[in-house]
């Protein structure tokens, strides 16, 4: 393959995954994925991070290709999930006397999945610096973006970011590496929050604590180790960072459903139209049986309003619904207005399951909850005109 240059001696040395169906075996991955590895060739070699074991087939010889003949020093692991390490125990049989540079929970991590001896561990800390020639590695731990051995490593020469899951996003590289090579708006930036709001979400403070600690570094390349490589304006993929992490949100309404009959997904739609009458253009009703909660989670996460509704199932809340309250409650999204519906014929239980899970929440409750037994009809659901009045 045609090599692929990022900066003086930084190639890019990704993939892409369009077979697997689920990342983490959890989400959805209609688009694919991109796993991205990068090689600085310097006076000494570093490589900072792999690809997922067989991913790509000819990852070891583009290697040796691009050292032509000269050995690879140093793999930097930012992170120890198998999509960012899996090809590990290859470059070690390969390079036997390479050296693994992580922090402390990196090389504990490690020991129990490479079982190479301790001495071919090189520790580092926020601060420590790599000197490779021309290039110069300076290690910035960010516990808990996502994981607790989690962190970037920054190239002070260049001004290059290679930042983990951070700034990563679902979605294949077509063609495109780089940001300007690529409509983000329209292919990625769905895909980005998507990500960020499922897989790295839950950690938003500790992804401020990062910002912190990367303030006043210049930034000319964000290199992550999923989607795009930043080139042209990194200083976008870190705004929405930023303000996905302060759970800043824009005007507009999701309304996840349960229904099993018809009734409860009635209720959504009159609301909806309600809602629509007031002014707000924002609006998305997701049907929770059939949209998988990443996708529901990412736009609950853009918007700043949601309704939750469900029918009844034996006394409690639909299994469906369930499972979006339970991904809702692992995440969880702040700064939020809600309320509440649902239907019944024979005992009630899923709207008191709902108001249940939402006293779990910092959210604020706009209007009380709507619920009715049988078929909707209007004067059951005048309750829909408060929540329309206050849900923005």
């Amino acid at each position: 393959m045609e090599k692929i240059i990022i900066s003086n001696k930084v190639h890019y040395l990704g993939t892409n995954d369009r077979r697997k169906h689920l990342f983490e075996n959890n989400w959805p991955l209609p688009q694919g994925v991109s796993y991205n590895s990068y090689l600085i060739a310097d006076d000494k070699s570093a490589l900072i991070d792999t690809l997922e074991f067989g991913s790509r087939n000819d990852y070891i010889e583009s290697i040796a290709e691009i050292l032509d003949g000269k050995e690879l020093n140093y793999l930097i692991i930012n992170h120890m999930e198998p999509d960012h390490s899996g090809m590990a125990g290859m470059l070690l049989h390969r390079y036997p006397n390479l050296r693994i540079v992580g922090n402390s929970k990196t090389i504990k991590m490690a020991e129990t999945y490479f079982k190479i001896p301790k001495e071919q561990f090189l520790e580092v800390t926020d601060g420590t610096v790599l000197d490779l020639g021309y290039h110069k590695l300076n290690f910035v731990l960010t516990p808990w973006v996502h994981w607790p051995e989690t962190m970037m490593t920054y190239e002070s020469t260049d001004s290059i970011l290679f930042s983990c899951d951070a700034f990563g996003s679902f979605g294949t590289l077509d063609g495109g590496i780089f940001d300007d090579q690529i409509d983000f708006e329209y292919r990625y930036e769905d895909e980005m929050r998507r990500y960020y709001s499922n897989i790295v979400g839950k950690y938003s403070n500790m992804v401020q604590k990062a910002f912190a600690k990367l303030e006043g570094i210049p930034l000319k390349f964000i290199c992550p180790s999923h989607g795009p490589v930043w080139r042209e304006n990194p200083g976008k993929a870190i705004a929405l960072y930023n303000k996905w992490s302060r759970h800043e949100s824009v005007p507009g309404v999701v309304i996840a459903v349960a229904s099993m009959y018809g009734n409860t997904e009635e209720m959504a739609d009159y609301a909806a139209r309600l809602i629509a009458a007031k002014g707000i253009k924002n609006i998305r009703i997701y049907d929770v049986s059939k949209t998988h909660s990443s996708y529901i989670i990412s736009d609950i996460w853009k918007f700043s309003s949601l309704l939750l509704g469900s029918c009844a199932y034996n006394t409690g809340v639909h299994p469906m619904m369930a499972n979006l309250c339970h991904e809702l409650e692992v995440v969880n999204p702040k700064n939020k207005k809600y309320a509440l519906f649902g239907s019944y014929s024979w005992s009630g239980g899923g709207v008191r399951t709902l108001e249940q899970f939402a006293e779990k929440m910092t959210w604020q409750r706009v209007a009380d909850p709507v619920e009715l037994i049988g078929v909707p009809d209007l004067a059951k659901m005048e309750g829909f005109r408060s929540v329309a009045e206050n849900i923005i």
